[in-house]
C-alpha cells in the first residue's frame, strides 16, 4: 500500500513538474513571438531593460551575486551589483539574439566596409580550410557564443557542437531546432556524445565545445581559485586523436557589435610520456576561460552554478 502511495505521489510530483516547464515554455514562446514583431536592435534592447529590472528579483541573481562575491573578494557591493546587472543585460540580449540571428550575423569576409560582426583570426580560419585533420575548438558562456559556429561556417569550416539542453524540454526542442537552422551539426551533451564526437574527429572533421560547465564527474581543478569539477573529454579526444586544440570566444562591443576571436592552438601540457596531460589541460582550459572572464566579467553567466 505504501508503495502504491508512493509511486502516486511520483507520477502526480511528475505531472506537475511537466506542467510548470509548459507554463513557463508558453511564457518564453510569447516574449519571442513580441520580439519578433520588433526591429532588431529594438528588440534586444528592450530585452536587454526587462532583464536589469527583472533579473535582480529572481533566485539566480542571488547566485550569481554570491558566486561574484567569491570570485571577487576585493570588489564592494556595489560593484558587485553592477557586474550582475550588467550579466542579465547580455543574458537578455543572447535570448532576444536567438530571434533574429540572420539580421545580426552579417559578415562577409570580402566586404570592405565593417559590419555588426568583426572577426579577428580569420587567416586561421582559411589555413585550417585547408589542412586535412581534425581540429577541436573551445569557447565558453561568454558575449554571444552562439554566433562562433556560424562565423566557422562562413569560411568553409564545419563544426559538430557539443551542447547541453535546457532542462526545460518544451524549450530544450525549440532551441535545438533553431540551432540546427542556424548552426549546423549539433551533438546533445548525454550518454553517446563522445562516441558521436570522436566519430567526427575520426572522419578528420571539426568539433566544437563549451567548457565552462559543471560536471559532476569531472577532474578535480581551480576555478578562480576555487575548487571545481571539469569535463576531461575534450582533453581525452585531443589526446586520442593528437589534434589542434583553438580557443574561440566573442566578446560584445558598444552599439550592439560583436568581436569574434579565433586564437592560435594551445600547446597542451604532456605527460611524462608524451601524451596530454588530462589533469593539466582540464586546468589550463579553466585558466584560459578565467582570463576571459576577468577581461568582461559582466559578459559570463554568473547565474550558472559552476561551483555547486
Amino acid at each position: 500500500m505504501m508503495f502504491k502511495l508512493k509511486l502516486l505521489a511520483f507520477k502526480y510530483w511528475q505531472k506537475l513538474k511537466i506542467a510548470n516547464y509548459w507554463l513557463w515554455a508558453q511564457a518564453v514562446f510569447i516574449l519571442l513571438a513580441f520580439l519578433r514583431l520588433l526591429p532588431a536592435k529594438a528588440a534586444i534592447r528592450f530585452s536587454a531593460w526587462v532583464a536589469r529590472k527583472i533579473g535582480p528579483l529572481s533566485s539566480r541573481h542571488k547566485v550569481a551575486t554570491r558566486n561574484l562575491a567569491n570570485a571577487y573578494p576585493e570588489k564592494s557591493p556595489q560593484e558587485i551589483e553592477e557586474i550582475a546587472l550588467e550579466m542579465w543585460d547580455s543574458m537578455a540580449r543572447l535570448l532576444a539574439e536567438y530571434v533574429f540571428l540572420d539580421a545580426i550575423f552579417d559578415f562577409d569576409p570580402d566586404a570592405k566596409e565593417k559590419g555588426l560582426i568583426e572577426v579577428e583570426g580569420e587567416e586561421i580560419f582559411r589555413r585550417l580550410l585547408d589542412e586535412k585533420k581534425p581540429h577541436i575548438f573551445f569557447t565558453a558562456h561568454t558575449g554571444n557564443f552562439e554566433l562562433l559556429p556560424i562565423c566557422a561556417a562562413t569560411f568553409g569550416l564545419n563544426v559538430t557542437a557539443l551542447f547541453r539542453p535546457p532542462n526545460n524540454p518544451f524549450i530544450a526542442r525549440k532551441v535545438l531546432k533553431a540551432r540546427r537552422t542556424n548552426m549546423g551539426h549539433l551533438v546533445p551533451s548525454k550518454a553517446g556524445a563522445a562516441w558521436s564526437l570522436a566519430a567526427v574527429l575520426g572522419q578528420d572533421d571539426n568539433v566544437g565545445m563549451l567548457v565552462d560547465q559543471k560536471f559532476a564527474r569531472g577532474v578535480p581543478s581551480t576555478f578562480f581559485n576555487q575548487p571545481v569539477k571539469t569535463n576531461p573529454l575534450l582533453a581525452k579526444l585531443a589526446r586520442q586523436y593528437d589534434c589542434d586544440v583553438y580557443p574561440a570566444r566573442c566578446i560584445r562591443l558598444p552599439g550592439g557589435r560583436y568581436r569574434l576571436e579565433l586564437s592560435e592552438a594551445m600547446e597542451l601540457p604532456r605527460d611524462a610520456s608524451g601524451q596530454v596531460d588530462i589533469a593539466a589541460t582540464a586546468q589550463l582550459l579553466n585558466d584560459t576561460v578565467e582570463s576571459w572572464v576577468r577581461e568582461y566579467p559582466g559578459q559570463w553567466m554568473w547565474f550558472h552554478k559552476r561551483w555547486g
